[in-house]
């Protein structure tokens, strides 16, 4: 399934969704009890990388660069990542997104391609890594490429980290979707790319809290913090 994802059809829908966060979450505020879920998302992922040292609170450090894919309008840059991180840079291929966050304090450069074109400047170095919801408008080959670069960015194998958070699929099954051209991998696929790529799991948990009506139903979202093998 994942061999169905087509670039270029899925940055041709998002130029098309609006530049709101309802746009980036699929339109799943407007459902009627799932208002909260951008706030119980930023909190969750706020946990986990507590739980890996990285926060604003006593006992926790604030990480010199981060490096955000798919950063979309910055729900997460300035929901969370300008909160643990002094500079973030940003990856986001739909330019009319990031175009609000241009000078905005703790942003720092943002490239407007696709993760599959990102290629890292020879100083570029990362305490964190930040990838959420996007990795499924890559293949496989091209998701386990673009993790390698990451890996090849982090500043320390020690105390640096990708993390990516992304939905899964309850059967284990690829699950294509072709209005946005993207796919849903199950939990064995995301492991057998982050081997492929040379990375191993330091961490892993499913995001809590998030509200299932009998009207709509979530995809399981699970964290991964990655470390180099």
């Amino acid at each position: 399934m994942a061999s169905k994802v087509n670039n270029a059809a899925g940055k041709s829908y998002w130029e098309g969704i609006e530049a709101d966060v309802d746009g980036m979450l699929g339109g799943i505020p407007s459902q009627p009890g799932f208002q909260n879920v951008s706030k119980v998302d930023l909190q969750g992922s706020k946990n986990f990388l507590a739980k890996l040292g990285i926060g604003e609170r006593n006992g926790l450090r604030v990480v010199d660069r981060a490096l955000e894919g798919g950063a979309g309008i910055g729900r997460v840059t300035e929901g969370l990542l300008v909160k643990v991180a002094s500079k973030v840079d940003i990856i986001e291929p739909t330019a009319k997104f990031t175009a609000a966050l241009e000078g905005k304090p703790g942003v720092g450069k943002i490239h407007n391609v696709g993760l599959e074109e990102w290629r890292p400047a020879v100083d570029d170095r990362y305490d964190l890594v930040w990838v959420q919801w996007c990795a499924g408008h890559l293949n496989d080959e091209q998701l386990v490429s673009f993790l390698d670069r990451c890996k090849s960015v982090l500043t320390n194998p020690k105390d640096a980290v990708i993390v990516v958070k992304e939905n899964t699929t309850t059967n284990g099954e690829d699950d294509f979707d072709e209005v946005d051209s993207s796919v849903t991998r199950g939990d064995a696929k995301f492991l057998s790319i982050f081997k492929q790529a040379g990375l191993k799991v330091a961490k892993a948990e499913l995001q809590r809290g998030l509200p299932q009506t009998q009207a709509l139903t979530l995809f399981p979202i699970k964290m991964y913090a990655l470390k180099p093998v």
